[in-house]
């Protein structure tokens, strides 16, 4: 088993949560919760409160860009074979509608082939709390 599935699987979602806002500062921003990991597959919430708003008092587009990048990293850190390497190299987003309640951001892997090496797309969709697809994003990930 991969060491941070086995992570996760160990340490339950708040304190993997935790760990993970620790390593990587920046993702503490949003604070995130993991609710699902696991290979092809990983959804994060984080909660609509003001450190997360824009001017207009929705989410933030780079909030949301920032839970894309963390549940579409970890996903793909569970999903290459062990040995291998990642490194994000390009975003395309698109915002659908404001977002004006807690987050359910998704990255889907299933239809990667995590077996190959160089540039994959990685899509993530991020869902308010009636289920509404608010945005939507492929991350380009490099894996080597």
């Amino acid at each position: 088993m991969n060491q941070t599935l086995g992570m996760y699987k160990q340490m339950g979602n708040e304190a993997f949560s935790k760990a993970v806002t620790n390593f990587a500062p920046y993702f503490a921003t949003i604070d995130p919760t993991f609710t699902e990991l696991r290979p092809g597959y990983a959804e994060v919430k984080f909660a609509n409160r003001r450190e997360v708003h824009n001017h207009l008092g929705t989410v933030h587009a780079i909030a949301l860009c920032n839970a894309a990048e963390l549940a579409a990293g970890t996903m793909t850190t569970v999903s290459i074979p062990d040995g291998r390497q990642w490194i994000p190299v390009g975003m395309t987003v698109q915002y659908l509608a404001k977002a004006r309640t807690d987050m359910r951001v998704v990255a889907d892997g299933a239809s990667v082939d995590w077996e190959q090496t160089g540039d994959v797309q990685v899509p993530v969709d991020a869902f308010d709390a009636e289920g509404r697809k608010v945005f939507t994003a492929k991350i380009t990930m490099n894996l080597k």
